[in-house]
């Protein structure tokens, strides 16, 4: 069955009324039509099975059923991201959001590459809020994750609610960075010596990854002093599109719902 997001306010006495990008792909793009049977999530749990009334410029439906979707981790993991160049964030959005994650904040650290304005920045966003929305669809998830207008890296270290588990991923100095920076010595431990040996249902997790060019050393150093674990992925350097994705995996198989029976 076809797959939908309405917003909660589009749902009134029993009846949806989509969205226009919505309409416009289940008319022109899948051609359904009235009397067909679909799936529209709301966004926050519920999924609604709807038969279609009108087609338009705003298709219309009626509710025939409610039901609590049941693909959403028992984990709340932010994924802190540092903005890359291209097209990668799109492929980190996506991946995180089929993974599981509650929400994408993407950062800007020293080495961020791109520079825009804020205008800029919060058309980015709205695209990278598109591609969670298509992703979640896409994988069967009911709630689409929040994905924030970059901010400054000092900005988003301290996060809005409090986390059970902070993990800052950061490659070796002596492996990325440059001479002085070296030499400079800041704890890292492996990520599995990082986690605890279990974590309860709703638990809270932030993870930070840095840009193409891994996170500076203050920076790193800013982040322990508030709170968060430095933390290694092992021997080889993962890319920036890899780093989020990888250990959103690892978390989820060791306390959330990857692999867990459907």
């Amino acid at each position: 069955m076809r797959r939908f997001t309405i917003a909660p306010e589009r749902i009134r006495d029993g009846r949806v009324v989509f969205d226009r990008d919505e309409s416009r792909h289940l008319a022109r793009v899948l051609r359904l039509r009235a009397g067909d049977t679909v799936l529209a999530a709301d966004g926050g749990g519920r999924e609604y099975t709807v038969r279609l009334e009108t087609i338009g410029d705003e298709a219309t439906g009626t509710v025939l059923d409610v039901d609590t979707n049941e693909h959403e981790s028992p984990l709340r993991i932010t994924l802190l991201q540092a903005v890359p160049k291209g097209d990668k964030m799109e492929s980190i959005v996506r991946a995180s959001t089929e993974l599981g994650v509650t929400r994408i904040v993407p950062v800007l650290t020293a080495r961020t590459i791109v520079r825009l304005d804020a205008a800029r920045w919060r058309d980015r966003a709205r695209r990278w809020q598109r591609v969670a929305k298509e992703a979640a669809k896409q994988c069967g998830r009911a709630v689409v994750p929040a994905v924030d207008v970059p901010r400054a890296l000092g900005d988003v270290l301290d996060p809005d609610e409090p986390c059970d588990l902070k993990l800052c991923l950061w490659e070796q100095a002596a492996a990325a960075g440059s001479p002085s920076e070296a030499q400079t010595h800041l704890p890292t431990t492996p990520l599995s010596a990082s986690l605890p040996p279990t974590l309860h249902a709703g638990a809270r997790i932030a993870l930070l990854i840095g840009p193409e060019g891994g996170l500076a050393v203050d920076e790193v150093a800013g982040a322990r002093e508030r709170g968060w674990t430095i933390v290694g992925a092992g021997p080889r350097i993962l890319r920036t599109e890899t780093a989020g994705p990888a250990i959103i995996a690892v978390l989820q198989a060791r306390f959330g719902d990857l692999g867990a029976s459907s």
